[in-house]
């Protein structure tokens, strides 16, 4: 297979998730620099190819795909790893669950204290604002140590998938934002387990939130 080109920058988390699949299944890719401060992705080319203008976009021969964790599937799908995402129904499900919960329900908690703490964004320097959104954040983070208290490994059960590489990019965001954060075991255990692979070191756990 030729190198998937996939077109975003390497500080986005998004892209990162992709950045860590590819290392995780094996595949060759190629990045181009898009988003705030590189090329930008307003223009009608790049629109053409993500009508959102959002990073990243993976271009896979002549296919192209948006939406970062389709982008994941993909590339397990096209390495033939059963492992990161299984065929079974249930099994996949599991995986995808979690997933969807990171997109859905994880992403979307950490928007107020991200953007105003870290990005210094000055429509979110709420300070009662910020606050709330430090406390949903880490309401969905009990979640997960919860679910991983129950596994005693990862995300989706004993085996490493592609849930954690969705949510191992999440929790290093959490980890990274200067907000008051309460002590969750399985959540610091998941850490250790997941700074064991490369890919986490690489593109996760990076120093960059």
């Amino acid at each position: 297979m030729t190198p998937v080109r996939i077109l975003g920058k390497a500080s986005s988390i998004n892209v990162r998730k992709v950045l860590w699949t590819c290392e995780e299944a094996g595949i060759a890719y190629e990045r181009e620099d898009y988003g705030s401060g590189f090329a930008p992705t307003g223009t009608p080319d790049f629109l053409a190819l993500n009508p959102n203008g959002l990073v990243p976009v993976a271009r896979i021969g002549e296919a192209v795909l948006w939406e970062s964790n389709t982008i994941c599937r993909c590339l397990a799908g096209l390495a033939g790893r059963d492992d990161l995402l299984p065929r079974d129904p249930l099994a996949r499900a599991r995986v995808e669950m979690w997933m969807d919960w990171q997109a859905t329900e994880l992403n979307p908690s950490w928007r107020h204290a991200f953007m105003g703490l870290v990005r210094r964004d000055a429509a979110f320097a709420d300070p009662a604002q910020i606050a709330a959104g430090a406390r949903a954040w880490n309401a969905k983070m009990a979640i997960l140590d919860a679910q991983l208290a129950r596994t005693g490994a990862y995300a989706a059960g004993p085996d490493f998938t592609l849930a954690d590489v969705v949510l191992g990019v999440s929790v290093n965001r959490w980890l990274m934002t200067p907000i008051e954060r309460p002590e969750l075991p399985a959540v610091a255990a998941y850490v250790e387990r997941l700074d064991a692979r490369p890919g986490f070191r690489a593109h996760g756990r990076n120093g960059i939130p």
